[in-house]
């Protein structure tokens, strides 16, 4: 099929002629002089919505570095909003307000497809796995279960610091997760950046974090630092919510820097210190943050 389609694409009349020039012309001559005068598109075109249906069917990288080249027409559908739209609405991909409408459907669709935490172990579930510790004070870090239920009850595991200032980091490398150089220089996808922090009732606390959105050269390009956060002794240990989304941050992005931590302010031996799971770093479309 896709042979055939791709023949009888108009732009590819040069090469069809070379590939069969001695079959075709007899079969011209053979032919009734009013239908051999008629173009070879009229008599061989793909109409759009039949192109389309055979991309909605195809993977979506294919689509746009394989069949996009192959003709104007090819082109055409590989570039229809609908297309792109059908797409989404196959797959599930919804704006989280419905009366939003993205101004790029086919990005949209990209950067949904693609959307996931890119920090690892962001519950502690694999223990210390794939953080770098920057401090490591008082009795260290290490993870546990919940004091309270978390509001995803999907997480049952947290991590845990002491007396002494305990802070953890990852470093993203976008390339390496998908995200190349032309995606994040001109179409700046926001970057959305997720926290969950919560103190023990029965001994005060501190919460810190920054992130840093860092290029090529390792330099800081922007970064988010908030106030530490203090909660004093006898409080409700609840769940806590740091939120923070980069944008308009201008091109050269490569890497995200992400570090957090903190301590028990009344230095008593043990794990009384911030608790902290569910970190979360994620590329999203601006109407989708």
């Amino acid at each position: 099929m896709f042979r055939s389609l791709f023949l009888c694409c108009p732009g590819m009349k040069r090469r069809a002629k070379g590939m069969g020039a001695t079959q075709s012309s007899s079969l011209v001559s053979s032919a009734s002089g009013s239908a051999a005068q008629l173009p070879e598109y009229n008599l061989f075109s793909v109409p759009l919505e039949i192109l389309e249906e055979i991309f909605l069917n195809l993977p979506p990288h294919q689509v746009v570095c394989v069949c996009r080249l192959v003709c104007c027409q090819w082109k055409e559908a590989a570039d229809c909003e609908s297309l792109w739209r059908e797409k989404c609405r196959r797959e599930g991909y919804r704006l989280k307000e419905a009366s939003k409408v993205p101004s790029d459907w086919r990005l949209f669709y990209f950067l949904c497809m693609k959307r996931r935490n890119l920090l690892k172990n962001p519950r502690g579930e694999n223990k210390m796995k794939d953080w770098q510790i920057l401090e490591n004070g008082g009795d260290k870090w290490r993870t546990e279960g919940l004091m309270v239920p978390h509001p995803n009850e999907k997480v049952q595991t947290s991590f845990v610091t002491s007396y002494g200032m305990c802070k953890k980091a990852q470093l993203i490398d976008l390339a390496k997760e998908g995200y190349n150089s032309a995606l994040m220089d001109k179409f700046q996808p926001d970057i959305k950046v997720t926290d969950w922090y919560a103190p023990r009732f029965d001994c005060g606390s501190e919460y810190s974090i920054v992130v840093q959105l860092i290029n090529g050269k390792k330099e800081v390009v922007k970064g988010f630092k908030p106030d530490t956060v203090y909660f004093e002794q006898w409080n409700d240990q609840q769940w806590n919510k740091m939120t923070h989304v980069f944008r308009d941050y201008g091109p050269g992005v490569r890497y995200i820097r992400f570090i957090h931590g903190g301590k028990d302010t009344q230095f008593w031996a043990g794990w009384y210190g911030i608790r902290l799971t569910e970190s979360c770093i994620e590329i999203c479309h601006r109407e989708d943050t």
